[in-house]
């Protein structure tokens, strides 16, 4: 399983229930990375994707504790066992968690890599992402050289799992 995220240099993810910054490049690097795949994600997060609907192209696995809640084109899980079990059909480098923040920290464990978008800068967060700078079972693998987008610098890294 992997993760893909995009962080500010405090590991910061969203604020106030949005994201604190959008970059077009990396934005067709996730579209790369995941088309033809399976997304993992919570309710809040797919709530904040254009008419809340699930992402074309992939098989959509939402997290949503709520009895009853649905949407159309994603199997909805209410735990975090009948999730893994429904991972269990796919390969495990087709998985990608992409969020929110406690669904992030629940799947962490199970994933074996990290695909982050460093922006170079610190924006009002109230929504974190564990620092694998921090995290010793964590390895940075890649760096790529930094890149700017409308004045905005940001690195794509790689991290395994140990």
């Amino acid at each position: 399983m992997n993760v893909i995220v995009a962080v500010d240099q405090h590991w910061g993810i969203g604020h106030e229930g949005d994201l604190q910054f959008r970059i077009k490049a990396d934005l067709r690097r996730f579209r790369a990375l995941t088309i033809g795949k399976v997304v993992i994600l919570g309710r809040k997060t797919l709530q904040t994707f254009p008419q809340g609907k699930p992402l074309p192209g992939r098989t959509n696995l939402i997290l949503s504790r709520i009895p009853g809640w649905s949407v159309e084109g994603a199997v909805i899980c209410r735990s975090i066992s009948e999730l893994l079990d429904q991972c269990a059909n796919f390969a495990s480098d087709d998985l990608f968690v992409i969020g929110g923040a406690s669904v992030y920290e629940a799947l962490l464990p199970y994933c074996k890599r990290v695909y982050v978008t460093r922006v170079h800068a610190v924006y009002p967060a109230d929504r974190f992402f564990p620092n694998l700078d921090l995290l010793p079972d964590w390895h940075m693998v890649a760096e790529e050289p930094v890149q700017e987008e409308d004045g905005l610098e940001f690195s794509y890294l790689t991290f395994e799992h140990a």
